[in-house]
C-alpha cells in the first residue's frame, strides 16, 4: 500500500548531502556550515533533479533553532544575562536602528515604498542566533565575557523582532501595503497599532514573568523527578520535551518567538543541578537538527539572483558583512568597552538568519515588500552566513596589529575612561604586597572570597565594567579591561603585587599577563587557570607558576575523599 515518505525523504536527503559536503568542506579547510548550504542549495528547487519537500525542511530547521537556542539557555543564567544588560540592551537596539537605515536608503535609492524598505532594512539588521552559537562553540568562547555579550545582543534583538512581526500587519497601512482596510488610511492603523503594541509587551512580560516565578521552580523539580528514576531515555526525552514543548507554548500561547521561548526554557532548567547532563544529552540531537537549519537554508537559494542582479546583492551583502559590523563595533567602543570585545561582537553580528526569512515572507504576505527583496535577503543571507566564519577568523590578526601598536590601541581602548584607572582613594597599604586577580566570575568570586576571609588585600581586573562598577561600590578596588594589555595591570599596581592569579575562563591572553607581570615584578608568584593538558603543558614550558586544570583539581579533591573514606573505614574496622 503506497504511503507519503516526504519526511523520511527530506531527512536522509538533508543529512546524507550535508555529511557528504561537510565532509568535502572540511578537506578544502572550508567550515563545514559552508558544505551544508551547498548540500541545501543542490536538493533545492532552484536546481536539477532532486528536490527535497521545502516546506518540511522548513519546520524540520525550526526544531534545530529551539535546540541550539535551548542549549545556549542550559549555559546562560540569568545573573549572565543581566550582567551584560547595560551593553546589550542600548547596543542591539542602535545597531538595529543603524543597519535598518541603512536598508531603508537602499531601497529609496531603488525606487521602493518607505514600508518595503522599513521590512528589508530591519531583515538586514538582525542576526541568526544559530550561526553565532556555532560560531562562538567553536571557538570555546560561549561562555567567555565577549560571548556572553554577544549572545545577550542577540536575544535583544529577538524580543525587538518579535515586537516587530506583531506591529507590522495594524501599521502596513500606513507604509503603503495591500491590506484590506486600505481605504481607512493610516488614522485607522493608530489605535490598532497602540493596541497591538501593549498587548505583545503585556503577552512577553506575562510568559517572562510565568517563567521566573513558576518556571525555575517547576522544571528544576520535573528534571529531578525523571532523573530519579535511573532511565537515561527518559532523562533525554524529559529533556527534549521541555525544549520543544515549552518553545510551542509560548508561541501559541504568549505569541513569542519559538527561538525565544526555547532559550528561557534552557535557561530555566539551568536552575537544575542536572543542567550538564541535560546540556550533554541532548547535545547529538542538537546537533544533527543544527545541519538541518543549514540545509534548509540553503534549499530558500534562488542562484538567478546572483546572474540576473549582481549589483544589488553586493549591496545588500556590504550591508550585512560591513556596514553593519561597523556600526557594532563603534556602539561597543562608544560604550567604552575594549576593542577586542568590539571586534569580536562586530564579526558575530555579520550575518542574517531565520528571523530575516520570517520578516521578508511577512513584508510579502502584506505587499510591503517586492518579491525581488525576499530574493536579495535570501541570498544575502547564504553568503554572509557562508562568510561568516571567514569574517570571525580575521578578528585574530586585526586584533594582533591593534595590540602592536600601543598608540592605537590605547586610543581604541578609551585610556580616559574612569573604570580603567584605579581610584586615587584606594588605600596605599592595600597596593603593596596585594594579589591581582584576573577575572571575577565563578572561579573569580570563590577566591576573592576566601582573601576576605582572611583579611588579604586584593584589585581586581575584569573586562565586565558592570561587574567593576559594582565592585567599587562595594568598596572592592577594581579596573575595567582585558589583563592581557600592560595598561590594565599596571593600573592594577601588579609591579607592587605578591601574587598574580589569573582566573578568567578566556585564556588566550595568559601568557601576555605573565609577560607584563614579570617584567615588573620580576619576583612575582603566578597561579593560572586552563582549560586541558596542551595549554598548561604549553605554559609550563614557559615557566608560567602554577598551573590548575579544572578537572585535574576536581580528580584530586575527589580521590583525597575517597582516600579519607578507605581511612575511616579502616578506623572503624580496627575499632571492632
Amino acid at each position: 500500500m503506497p504511503h507519503n515518505i516526504s519526511l523520511i525523504t527530506t531527512i536522509a536527503a538533508a543529512l546524507g548531502f550535508g555529511l557528504l559536503f561537510g565532509f568535502v568542506a572540511t578537506r578544502l579547510k572550508l567550515p563545514t556550515l559552508v558544505g551544508y548550504l551547498a548540500a541545501g542549495i543542490l536538493i533545492g528547487p532552484a536546481t536539477p533533479g532532486f528536490v527535497a519537500d521545502t516546506a518540511l525542511a522548513g519546520q524540520l530547521a525550526e526544531i534545530g533553532v529551539m535546540l541550539m537556542m535551548f542549549g545556549v539557555g542550559l549555559h546562560f543564567s540569568l545573573d549572565d544575562l543581566w550582567e551584560v544588560r547595560r551593553i546589550a540592551l542600548p547596543g542591539a537596539v542602535l545597531q538595529i536602528a543603524v543597519a535598518t537605515a541603512l536598508g531603508m536608503a537602499l531601497a529609496h535609492f531603488w525606487g521602493w515604498s518607505l514600508g518595503g524598505g522599513l521590512v528589508f532594512g530591519l531583515a538586514l539588521s538582525v542576526a541568526s542566533t544559530v550561526v553565532l552559537l556555532r560560531a562562538l562553540e567553536e571557538r570555546g568562547i560561549l561562555d567567555t565575557l565577549n560571548g556572553r555579550i554577544a549572545v545577550g545582543w542577540l536575544v535583544v534583538e529577538d524580543l525587538v523582532t518579535v515586537l516587530v512581526l506583531v506591529l507590522l500587519p495594524p501599521f502596513a497601512v500606513s507604509l503603503g501595503g495591500t491590506a484590506p482596510e486600505l481605504a481607512r488610511g493610516a488614522a485607522a492603523a493608530e489605535p490598532g497599532l497602540w493596541r497591538a503594541l501593549g498587548t505583545t509587551l503585556g503577552m512577553v512580560g506575562a510568559f517572562i514573568a510565568l517563567m521566573l516565578v513558576v518556571g525555575r521552580r517547576l522544571f528544576p523539580w520535573i528534571l529531578w523527578q525523571v532523573a530519579r528514576t535511573g532511565s537515561r531515555e527518559l532523562f533525554t526525552l524529559c529533556v527534549i520535551a521541555a525544549a520543544v514543548g515549552i518553545a510551542y507554548l509560548s508561541t501559541h500561547l504568549f505569541g513569542v518567538s519559538f527561538a525565544l521561548g526555547a532559550f528561557f526554557a534552557g535557561m530555566m532548567l539551568r536552575e537544575s543541578e542536572l543542567s550538564h547532563r541535560a546540556a550533554e544529552e541532548s547535545l547529538p540531537l542538537r546537533d544533527a537538527f543544527a545541519v538541518l537549519f543549514f540545509v534548509s537554508v540553503g534549499m530558500l537559494f534562488e542562484p538567478s539572483i546572483v546572474l540576473e542582479q549582481p549589483l544589488k546583492l553586493l549591496a545588500v551583502v556590504a550591508i550585512i558583512v560591513l556596514g553593519k559590523s561597523l556600526a557594532a563595533f563603534v556602539l561597543v567602543l562608544l560604550l567604552r568597552y575594549p576593542a577586542k570585545t568590539a571586534l569580536m561582537v562586530s564579526a558575530s553580528l555579520a550575518q542574517i538568519g531565520e528571523f530575516s526569512f520570517i520578516l521578508a515572507a511577512l513584508g510579502l504576505s502584506l505587499g510591503l515588500m517586492p518579491a525581488e527583496g525576499q530574493s536579495l535577503i535570501l541570498a544575502g543571507a547564504i553568503i554572509s552566513i557562508g562568510l561568516n566564519p571567514l569574517v570571525i577568523r580575521a578578528t585574530k590578526p586585526l586584533e594582533r596589529w591593534l595590540g602592536k601598536d600601543a598608540g592605537l590601541a590605547a586610543k581604541f581602548d578609551r585610556s580616559t575612561d574612569p573604570l580603567a584607572e584605579l581610584p586615587t582613594s584606594v588605600p596605599q597599604e592595600k597596593l603593596a604586597g596585594q594579589v591581582v586577580l584576573v577575572g571575577y566570575g565563578r572561579v573569580g568570586r570563590r577566591i576573592a572570597r576566601t582573601l576576605t576571609e582572611r583579611g588579604i588585600a586584593f584589585v581586581v581586573a575584569e573586562q565586565n565594567r558592570e561587574i567593576v562598577d559594582q565592585l567599587r561600590k562595594d568598596g572592592i578596588p577594581a579596573v575595567a579591561g582585558n589583563g592581557g594589555e600592560p595598561a590594565v595591570l599596571i593600573q592594577a599596581h601588579v609591579a607592587r603585587a605578591s601574587v598574580l592569579v589569573i582566573a578568567t575562563p578566556d585564556t588566550f591572553d595568559v601568557r601576555a599577563m605573565i609577560a607584563t607581570a614579570r617584567a615588573l615584578n620580576p619576583h612575582i608568584h603566578t597561579v593560572v587557570r586552563t582549560h586541558n593538558e596542551a595549554e598548561a603543558e604549553l605554559l609550563r614550558a614557559e615557566r608560567a607558576g602554577q598551573i590548575y586544570i579544572g578537572e585535574h583539581e576536581l580528580a584530586k579533591g575527589m580521590a583525597q575523599s575517597v582516600l579519607d573514606g578507605v581511612a575511616a573505614g579502616a578506623e572503624r574496622g580496627h575499632g571492632h
